[in-house]
């Protein structure tokens, strides 16, 4: 520890580059370098040698580690995982296979559904079956299952998924299944159980998070293994918590056995500081806007608190449509997340359009403009070009950009085919990109019912800043946000976020007829058993309990969720309950069913504890008194569709209460904010830049 000032490190790895963050007391100290896709732990431990030395502090002072990755998510995605084979009940082997039995579209006839994330030759039925009250059908066949076993052995698979029917409220077969397998194959041989990973209903969605869980295990398993001892190695023996997709911190230990809770870490953690945001300035309606060099990611944010959900979708192979990648039930931050990042890919389509993503030139070899070998235009080519990025001062200044080199490959892939010369290509490409983005925020708050005209945006990542006037433009938004080290967003957010751990059981109850003497036994066993994973990493800081249903009206398919009341649960509970209910399901479909019962068909608690100590850092840098620009350049302004001469001023050079009237170039270590010239700028209390749209004339 040094002195009295905490130390606290965040990493987040993306697909294009690695974000670190050290917070010193008050004091923030920040980098971005470019992510080592082979071995992403040399990228981290790069730009943590580099803040540790701006900051001048020892590995061994730092106090807290906190890390969020897209390993998993990328080694789904690109199925580089461990020969997976799922062992489930006989009759069910092909669920993975049939899926919802449906089209995900309707009307494309040359359809390709995606592959199984286990394939048939993989998939074994063994004899066993128990009832929905957990009575035995069928005993499980262990000579069955132990020549199963043979058959694994002979093909050298390295994770095995169990999921037997109705295992998520009766487990003794998977348990029993469990001992054979290890016993046959050995510890060699990663073993998942579903009742462990998934205990829900709906056994598609059970299986294939299984599945997942099991597939990236060893791999996540070898990765935090030479993590830690990387640490180790460097001289941090600080704590190491892994960020989860549903907005907590786990520990070393319960992110190795489920690493399947981690696929969405990195866009939780840009969720959890635009909520840290909302609560500072007293928001009631947010759109948290949150763009890298891969992806884009919109959320939405009531009362300072992100909209969660139990369903995420990985690996989409169909143009990012809902129901073309495999389901996996874990606490997810809901957010809309679409391939529009710095390093998407620009085309020429057959139809003569101009097209961006969802494919990215990610790290490597990046845009053209890196000069690191890339040969196709990207957002960030056409940003260059466009005047909103300084080609000597990217990330830090650590990685010059080549601006002819962005004009000339946007010129012969965008332009020529349409005939566009100068700026025009670069303009088309940008203008697509936002548009995309705008529509994709546009569809969310539809779809949840919300007015996003009425909310405030704010926006971090580094690409984010470059876009969000242009955002606000098309989605009619007066009023956005840029926080100190938008572009290391993430990161930050990762040390607002509190140590957690969510529980869920499927236990469907009419509300009609409750069983709360069952519910309120369920629901104590759930907090013991969260809370033996948050109570350790906890200390002696305050430990919190929160509790969520999934609850539908009877005869549905899919749910809402209501957070349940503090306390010991009675049957007037259960009517509060189905009147929060019937108020969320009005305010997102317009009506309620009168005369059908509700029922709750899941039950989710959550053991937390939070370390945020409520600071709100700020970089090492005195704030100096002078408004003045330091420099001038071009900038394409979307609203007039043309060239201004800019005035370019450092972010830190802004006073609070500073004001500036766009259009404006906002420079920072690792982003830029672009002020177009329909909005004006201020830096309030907390050092955030605030856009507000000029009154009309």
């Amino acid at each position: 520890m040094r002195g009295e000032e905490s130390v606290r490190l965040a990493v987040d790895i993306g697909g294009t580059f690695t974000d670190v963050v050290l917070e010193l007391g008050d004091v923030r100290h920040s980098a971005k370098v470019l992510t080592n896709v082979q071995n992403p732990e040399l990228g981290l431990l790069d730009g943590v040698r580099v803040v540790l030395k701006e900051a001048a502090v020892a590995p061994r002072d730092i106090d807290v580690f906190v890390h969020g990755t897209t390993l998993a998510t990328n080694a789904l995605i690109e199925r580089k995982v461990a020969k997976t084979a799922l062992i489930t009940t006989k009759g069910f082997e092909d669920i993975l296979e049939l899926g919802y039995e449906k089209r995900f579209d309707h009307y494309d006839l040359m359809i390709d559904m995606p592959p199984a994330i286990v394939p048939a030759d993989l998939r074994f039925g063994v004899t066993e079956r128990l009832a929905q009250d957990g009575s035995i059908l069928s005993a499980l066949d262990e000579d069955e299952l132990v020549a199963i076993c043979a058959e694994l052995r002979a093909v050298k698979v390295e994770a095995v998924a169990i999921g037997f029917l109705h295992a998520y409220a009766h487990s003794d077969h998977e348990k029993r299944a469990r001992d054979i397998v290890l016993r046959e194959l050995g510890e060699g041989v990663t073993i998942c159980v579903s009742h462990e990973v998934c205990p829900e209903i709906r056994e598609y969605e059970r299986f294939s998070t299984t599945c997942a869980n099991a597939s990236v295990r060893p791999l996540i398993e070898g990765y935090l293994t030479r993590l830690a001892k990387e640490l180790s190695d460097l001289g941090i023996d600080a704590p190491l918590f892994l960020m989860m997709s549903g907005g907590g911190l786990t520990t070393l230990e319960s992110a190795s056995r489920f690493p399947i809770r981690l696929v969405e870490s990195g866009p939780a953690g840009g969720a959890i500081l635009a909520s840290h945001i909302a609560k500072q300035c007293d928001l009631d309606n947010v759109l948290s806007f949150d763009m890298g060099g891969t992806t884009a990611k919109i959320c939405l944010i009531a009362g300072a608190v992100p909209e969660r959900a139990r369903h995420f979708e990985i690996a989409r192979t169909y143009r990012d449509t809902k129901g073309s990648g495999w389901p996996v039930r874990i606490p997810v931050i809901e957010m809309v997340e679409i391939g529009a990042g710095g390093g998407s890919i620009a085309r020429i389509d057959a139809m003569q359009r101009i097209k961006v993503g969802p494919d990215s030139a990610g790290s490597e070899p990046g845009p053209v403009s890196y000069g690191r070998g890339g040969e196709l235009a990207t957002v960030t080519d056409a940003n260059l070009v466009l005047g909103k990025i300084d080609p000597a001062y990217f990330a830090g200044g650590k990685l010059p950009l080549y601006p002819d080199a962005a004009k000339d490959v946007l010129g012969q892939q965008i332009g020529a085919p349409l005939g566009l010369d100068e700026f025009w290509p670069a303009a088309g490409v940008v203008e697509i990109v936002e548009e995309n983005m705008a529509n994709a925020a546009r569809v969310h708050a539809i779809e949840r019912g919300r007015d996003i005209a009425a909310s405030t945006m704010i926006a971090f990542g580094g690409g984010a800043p470059l876009h969000l006037c242009r955002l606000a433009e098309k989605l009619s938004i007066d009023k956005m946000i840029v926080p100190a080290g938008a572009g290391v967003g993430s990161a930050i957010g990762f040390l607002r976020a509190p140590i957690s751990y969510e529980v869920t059981r499927s236990f469907p109850m009419v509300l009609d007829h409750p069983d709360m003497k069952r519910v309120n036994q369920m629901l104590d066993d759930m907090a013991r058993e969260a809370g033996d994973i948050v109570r350790p990493a906890a200390g002696d800081r305050k430990v919190q309990v929160q509790r969520v249903v999934d609850i539908r009206y009877q005869g549905q398919g899919h749910e809402l969720q209501v957070v349940l009341p503090e306390g010991t649960l009675d049957a007037a509970d259960a009517q509060w309950i189905h009147d929060q209910f019937e108020t969320q399901y009005r305010a997102i479909y317009g009506v309620t069913l009168d005369n059908v019962p509700s029922e709750i068909v899941t039950w989710s608690v959550t053991v937390l504890c939070e370390i945020d100590d409520g600071v709100s850092p700020t970089f090492g840098e005195g704030e100096a008194t002078e408004i003045a620009p330091r420099s001038h350049r071009e900038l394409f302004d979307g609203a007039q569709g043309t060239m201004l001469e800019t005035p370019v001023y450092w972010r830190f050079d802004l006073p609070v209460g500073a004001k500036i009237s766009g259009p404006a170039i906002i420079a920072e270590h690792e982003t830029s904010t672009i002020v177009t010239s329909q909005f004006d700028a201020e830096i309030d209390a907390h050092s955030y830049i605030i856009l507000t749209r000029k009154e009309a004339v």
